[in-house]
């Protein structure tokens, strides 16, 4: 599968599924403009993609948002393990704290394993975070308190979300990651 293919199938998610569910009110704003930044990393070991994601995190601090305001990191060749990837997720946030981006840049994790602590490998509520390939995504926190004045609307995105896949179902929710698979 070549970089278009893994751009569109993300790009194929977000509209169907992370829209679609609205399980972030956020996105479809960025989304319909234009402004999210679609990066597929050729690294095949996790300190190339630690490099990777440097570059990305300098990329998007000197960049105006008017122009690119958020970043998703794809690595498909690398971190395909989930608790392989959740290690990883401790080295990347210290990353961005030594750049002194905490507070600047949030970083959200999504892989095709996602699985929440205290949660088993079937469980629906980890489709939240299940997505087609292993990434990592740069939000701006300037960006999300813009468009978010209640802090409550933010910190109630999970357990809203995890109550809608589980009105739906998890065979809803597999039938339609499956249909955007395919699609």
């Amino acid at each position: 599968m070549d970089d278009s293919e893994i751009i569109e199938a993300t790009r194929g998610w977000i509209a169907n599924v992370v829209i679609g569910l609205n399980l972030c009110p956020f996105a479809q704003r960025v989304f319909v403009a234009e402004k999210i930044r679609y990066v597929v990393s050729p690294a095949t070991r996790e300190t190339a993609l630690l490099e990777e994601l440097k570059r990305e995190l300098d990329y998007l601090t000197a960049i105006s948002s008017e122009s690119v305001e958020t970043t998703i990191l794809i690595h498909p060749h690398v971190l395909n393990d989930f608790l392989d990837f959740n290690d990883f997720l401790g080295p990347a946030e210290a990353l961005i704290e030594s750049l002194e981006l905490e507070g600047v840049i949030q970083l959200a994790s999504f892989h095709p394993n996602y699985q929440f602590a205290e949660s088993g490998p079937d469980d629906v509520e980890n489709f939240t975070n299940r997505s087609p390939y292993p990434m990592l995504h740069l939000l701006r926190e300037d960006s999300i308190t813009a468009v978010a004045d209640d802090p409550d609307l933010v910190n109630d995105i999970p357990l809203r979300n995890i109550e809608t896949l589980r009105r739906l179902g998890k065979a809803r929710v597999i039938q339609l990651l499956k249909q955007q698979a395919d699609a």
